[in-house]
């Protein structure tokens, strides 16, 4: 389970294929906020779920050897195979990403643009926890940069993103949150919010300042 999370939402200048993200952390690593089972499942079944029937359905397309970025920027040309099981391919390799067992201070550039466009940090929680608390049905709460390089909040309904051209709030993804509830439901039963409040302790903001940093380059 060990090991660096090569993560299809960095994609390189020479793309290699999609590849299925090692969890970089053990099961159990985010307990108590996120049980060892529902990590398991998640990861190994839900996960892989999405990136196999991706996989499948690009198969002996063009696909394969684009990168998922340019495929969202024209998910409304594909067929809905790709739209879900691409976007729930690539929204848990992000959320994986930004979650981790050791969190340390949130960077100073990141502090800055979250108080420079939301007020305080804990305004910017207030407002990423509302988006995820209140999304309706299954979705994502989402951290993004839009194209001026503002921070913004929003949520999306299923699998889909920020980076979609069918997205009603676009930009560079920067912080995910799943809120589908076999994300939460061993743990918190129909208690989203209790799961979402305690989303900030397993945080990544190393890895939220990176994506920022290269999102404004």
């Amino acid at each position: 389970m060990l090991g660096t999370l090569a993560s299809c939402a960095s994609e390189s200048k020479a793309f290699e294929g999609h590849k299925f993200p090692e969890l970089g952390y053990g099961y159990d690593a985010l307990e108590p906020y996120i049980d060892a089972q529902t990590m398991e499942l998640h990861y190994s079944k839900h996960h892989n779920g999405y990136y196999t029937k991706f996989m499948a359905a690009a198969e002996g397309t063009e696909l394969l050897s684009t990168p998922m970025e340019q495929i969202f920027a024209e998910i409304s040309k594909q067929p809905e195979g790709i739209r879900n099981n691409g976007g729930g391919y690539y929204n848990h390799s992000l959320f994986w990403e930004n979650m981790t067992p050791t969190q340390g201070e949130m960077p100073t550039e990141l502090k800055a643009a979250i108080e420079k466009d939301f007020g305080s940090v804990d305004a910017f929680k207030e407002e990423f926890g509302k988006a995820g608390k209140t999304r309706f049905g299954s979705g994502w709460a989402w951290l993004l940069a839009d194209k001026s390089g503002k921070l913004v909040v929003s949520s999306t309904p299923n699998q889909d993103n920020p980076l979609m051209d069918i997205a009603e709030v676009k930009g560079t993804p920067l912080l995910a949150l799943d809120v589908w509830e076999h994300a939460y439901y061993l743990h918190y039963q129909n208690k989203r919010a209790d799961y979402v409040d305690n989303f900030w302790n397993i945080v990544n903001w190393d890895v939220v300042n990176d994506r920022l940093t290269k999102a404004l380059a």
